[in-house]
C-alpha cells in the first residue's frame, strides 16, 4: 500500500510515517511525503525519513503540479497546515497564505486522490468549534485549572466530559478554524461524489519530543523547552494565572486509529470524530509550571491580563465517539508525554534555537 504524507518533516507528519514504516506492521506500506521545509528545523525530519525508508520530495501543495511527480498513491495523510490559531491575525502570516496552505493544499491533494481513486485522511483540529458556547460556560478552579461547574446548562455538545462532535461550529472559530472546516467539508463532498474514502480526525493539542513548539501551537514543548532554557514565559488573559486548560494527545497515539482507517471501508462509520487527550490527559498552565518547577527548578513566570483573539479557558476533547466506533483511546498518559519532552530538551538545549533560525 502507498501512502502519501502531506507536510511529511513536520512533528506530526513525521511520526505517522515512522510508525507506518515500524517492523510491527510487516514492511506492507511505502511511504512517500511532501513538504514544503519552510519551517525551521523540518530539514531534520527530511534526512531523518529518507533514513527510515520514506521517498520524501522537496514540493509544495499549493501547487497542483509538485503533485504530479509523485504519480499513483492508494491514500493520503494530510498533515500540512499551518496549525496557528493566530495565523493571518497577527502580522506573521498573510490571511491569504494561510488559506493557500490549509484550503487550497487541501483541494489539490483531493484532486490528487480523485485522479488515483484514493483514500484521504485529514488531520483537522479543535478549533472548528465554535469560541461562544465555550466562553459562556460557568467556570470554578479545580486542581489549579479552570473546570466547568456541574450545575448549569450546557450547551448542544458540551459537557464536563469536554467538546463532542455535534457542539456548534458556527463562527467565531478563527480564520485558522474556518479554514479546516471548509477543508473537512470539501473532503466528505469529494469522497462522496467521486466514491472514495475519507476519514477526518479532530485533534486536540497534539505533544511529544521533537515537536518545533512555539508559544501559538505545540504549548506543552514549548513551555518545557523555554522553562529549561529560562526563557520569558507568560500567563496571557483570563486571571493571569494560567488557569487555561487544555488535553494532551501524544502523535504516537494516532498511529493505530489511522492503521485502522486505512484497512476499513465500512461507510456506515461516522466520517468525523474527535482524537485527544480527553479529560484524563488534561492539563492548566499553571498545572504544567508546577510539573516544570519540580523537573527543573523554580522560575518565574509574568502575567499578562491582555486577551488573545480567539483565546478560551478551557478546551477537552470529548472522545467517547471514537473510543466507541473505533474501539480507541490513547495509551500515553500526559505525564508520559511531558517526561518525554523533558528529556528530549535535556538532550537538546539548543532546541529553540535550532527551530528558529
Amino acid at each position: 500500500m502507498k501512502i502519501l504524507i502531506s507536510g511529511v518533516c513536520g512533528f506530526v507528519g513525521r511520526t505517522i510515517a515512522e510508525g507506518l514504516l515500524d517492523a510491527q506492521y510487516g514492511g506492507t506500506y511505502e511511504i512517500v511525503g511532501i513538504d514544503n521545509l519552510i519551517r525551521p528545523g523540518s530539514w531534520l525530519n527530511r534526512d531523518y525519513l529518507m533514513r527510515s525508508g520514506a521517498k520524501v520530495y522537496h514540493g509544495d501543495i499549493r501547487q497542483a503540479s509538485d503533485l504530479e511527480l509523485i504519480g499513483h498513491v492508494d491514500w493520503v495523510i494530510d498533515c500540512a497546515a499551518n496549525s496557528s490559531v493566530l495565523a493571518g491575525v497577527n502580522g506573521e502570516s498573510s490571511t491569504r497564505q494561510l488559506v493557500e496552505h490549509n484550503l487550497l493544499g487541501t483541494v489539490n491533494l483531493l484532486e490528487h486522490c480523485k485522479g488515483c481513486h484514493a483514500g484521504f485522511i485529514l488531520l483537522s483540529t479543535s478549533r472548528v468549534y465554535g469560541i461562544e458556547p465555550l466562553r459562556s460556560l460557568n467556570f470554578e478552579i479545580n486542581a489549579s485549572g479552570y473546570s466547568p461547574v456541574a450545575d448549569q446548562d450546557f450547551p448542544p455538545g458540551l459537557s464536563r466530559n469536554g467538546v463532542a462532535e455535534n457542539c456548534s461550529t458556527k463562527a467565531p472559530i478563527s480564520l485558522y478554524g474556518a479554514t479546516k472546516l471548509a477543508s473537512e467539508t470539501l473532503a466528505l463532498e469529494y469522497g462522496g461524489i467521486f466514491d472514495f474514502p475519507v476519514w477526518v480526525n479532530r485533534c486536540g493539542v497534539l505533544a511529544g519530543a521533537g515537536q518545533f513548539g512555539r508559544s501559538d501551537q505545540g504549548i506543552f514543548s514549548y513551555w518545557i523547552h523555554s522553562w529549561r532554557a529560562r526563557k520569558t514565559l507568560k500567563y496571557i488573559g483570563f486571571d493571569g494565572t494560567g488557569h487555561q486548560v487544555r488535553d494532551c494527545l501524544n502523535p504516537t497515539d494516532l498511529i493505530p486509529l489511522i492503521k485502522k482507517q486505512l484497512d476499513e471501508c465500512d461507510k456506515q462509520k461516522p466520517r468525523v470524530v474527535n482524537v485527544g487527550g480527553g479529560r484524563e490527559n488534561s492539563m492548566s498552565l499553571k498545572r504544567l509550571s508546577d510539573w516544570c518547577e519540580n523537573r527543573f527548578g523554580p522560575r518565574q513566570v509574568e502575567n499578562d491580563l491582555n486577551q488573545r483573539p480567539f483565546d478560551i479557558p478551557w478546551l477537552v476533547m470529548d472522545i467517547s465517539q471514537v473510543s466507541q466506533i473505533w474501539n480507541w483511546c490513547p495509551t500515553t498518559n500526559i505525564e508520559s508525554t511531558l517526561a518525554e519532552i523533558a528529556k528530549h530538551a535535556d538532550n537538546n538545549p539548543e532546541w529553540l534555537k535550532s527551530i528558529s533560525e
